[in-house]
């Protein structure tokens, strides 16, 4: 089903813009549109920074296990190690003198092997040792020594412990990237009711203004006409009744537009010091054309909700492998190769060398565990289950919500025809009634109900122009679909850091 919304509605508001820029240019007001917001904000709102810290975290982490899956070289040293120890020796009766040194070093390579999570080690000792023995018969001895050798240690019977944590890790990362790519499109829907309820206020404000502006000079009419006798003065004391209340509501407005500007600097992570005047952009094109069937396509296959629930489902499998190997049935197998060379002259260390072999082969079998892992395993088969439940509520909470999105847009572009058809409308009541105000054919109290009339419907019809631009966002959000543009979002940026 496709649907073409309405007429094309073009507004912008460039007379206004430029009337606060001149009112405001006294003070150094800085101009701050849309786009500009939602950059600041991307780099100093404080919840985009810590989610993108979460996401450099995860990928750092991914990188660590992808390094560690190289080959690790380690080099140990002791230059030195010296000892001296006496002790009475009965074989002697006399006392024993054995002084020791040493040097040592070796140089390992460990080797992950990712597809059977055997690990492989080439390691090389080498030492050299000068030993006295000082009794009745003192003795010396100098000795090189090498051994040289390889290893596999393998697991048997159970699972890829490296390959299930690199998975876990990459399920994490992607995880961070969805958090992150989904803390921006909310950022963007925030900032934008943000700043155009700054906007809204901005425009109450400036239309109070122009209603204080009308109701002086209808009070200086009403005074005029009181001082020269040709109306009553009860006429005089409600102008100037009407003209404090219209001060007050403009006033009142003044601080609600502050108020308004300040909880929108801390939104997007400006100083609360920064004048700010925000430069909306509020053309509304309503020819824009939606195919509600597209549109749930869209947001099924794109949403990242959904990717998230299947994480959510993945992970689960992940730890049911994982409980399911608490009291399993495993085993080890240890493999040992290598050259052990002893002289007491370096250059002859290996012209009689020992070949050392070790073979070692270890299970665990477990006997009984109360039904310990049954009960993990069925927990465990318990909270996929529900994952797969949440992600078919997932699913239909997208459907309902671009439905409504869509259905709301309809709506809405009735209230913009309408909202602007009432402006028109209170527009020449207004003007036809301060005719008749002018020439004594209406009370002040009148005309100021036609004034606060004209005001509120100019402020409906802005309302409906941006609840449109709104909606139009947050349907965007909820489909990933720009169909403005007609082009799908891509809401996952490459990071730099």
């Amino acid at each position: 089903m496709e649907k073409q919304f309405g007429v094309k509605i073009w507004i912008v508001p460039v007379i206004v813009v430029f009337m606060n820029l001149l009112t405001f240019s006294g003070f150094s007001q800085t101009g701050v549109t849309l786009e500009q917001a939602l950059s600041t904000a991307e780099s100093n709102s404080p919840t985009i920074l810590k989610t993108r810290l979460n996401l450099i975290r995860s990928q750092e982490n991914l990188n660590a296990q992808n390094d560690a899956l190289k080959s690790k070289f380690a080099l140990s040293v002791n230059p030195i190690t010296y000892s001296q120890d006496r002790a009475f020796n009965s074989s002697f009766s006399d006392f024993n003198t054995t002084k020791d040194l040493q040097s040592s070093g070796s140089f390992t390579v460990v080797q992950p092997f990712l597809p059977t999570d055997a690990t492989i080690t080439l390691s090389d000792n080498f030492s050299y040792t000068n030993n006295i023995y000082n009794a009745k018969f003192p003795t010396a001895g100098v000795a090189f020594n090498n051994d040289l050798s390889i290893q596999l240690n393998q697991p048997l019977f159970t699972y890829n412990h490296t390959k299930l944590n690199l998975k876990t890790l990459q399920l994490q990362l992607e995880t961070a990237q969805l958090n992150y790519a989904i803390q921006l499109l909310t950022m963007e829907q925030s900032v934008s009711q943000a700043f155009y309820a700054v906007y809204q206020a901005q425009q109450s404000m400036d239309i109070s203004n122009q209603a204080y502006q009308d109701m002086m000079k209808s009070y200086e009419i009403t005074k005029n006409k009181a001082d020269a006798g040709i109306s009553a003065q009860s006429e005089k004391f409600q102008a100037e009744l009407n003209l404090a209340t219209t001060k007050s509501d403009y006033e009142n407005k003044q601080v609600a537009f502050e108020n308004s500007k300040d909880a929108f600097k801390i939104l997007i992570g400006m100083s609360l010091y920064d004048d700010i005047i925000v430069i909306p952009n509020i053309a509304v094109d309503t020819t824009v054309k939606i195919d509600i069937a597209f549109a749930i396509d869209q947001g099924l296959a794109s949403r990242m909700e959904i990717r998230e629930s299947q994480i959510n489902i993945e992970t689960a499998q992940l730890n049911l492998i994982q409980t399911k190997a608490l009291n399993e049935f495993h085993g080890n197998l240890a493999l040992s190769f290598g050259y052990n060379g002893n002289n007491k002259n370096l250059k002859d260390i290996y012209s009689d060398p020992l070949n050392n072999e070790n073979v070692a082969l270890s299970f665990q079998i477990p006997v009984w565990d109360w039904g310990e892992e049954k009960a993990r395993i069925k927990a465990s088969e318990a909270t996929i289950e529900s994952s797969k439940i949440d992600l078919g509520v997932e699913q239909n909470s997208i459907i309902l919500a671009i439905r409504q999105s869509y259905r709301n847009l309809k709506n809405l572009i009735n209230q913009i025809e309408i909202a602007r058809q009432s402006v028109n409308n209170a527009q020449l009541t207004y003007d036809l009634n301060l005719e008749k105000y002018k020439n004594g054919d209406l009370t002040g109290m009148d005309l100021s109900i036609y004034q606060n009339q004209l005001s509120q419907n100019k402020l409906n019809y802005t309302n409906s122009l941006i609840s449109y631009k709104l909606e139009l966002l947050n349907l965007k959000i909820l489909t990933l679909y720009d169909f403005e543009k007609n082009q799908p979002v891509i809401p996952v940026k490459t990071l730099k850091y």
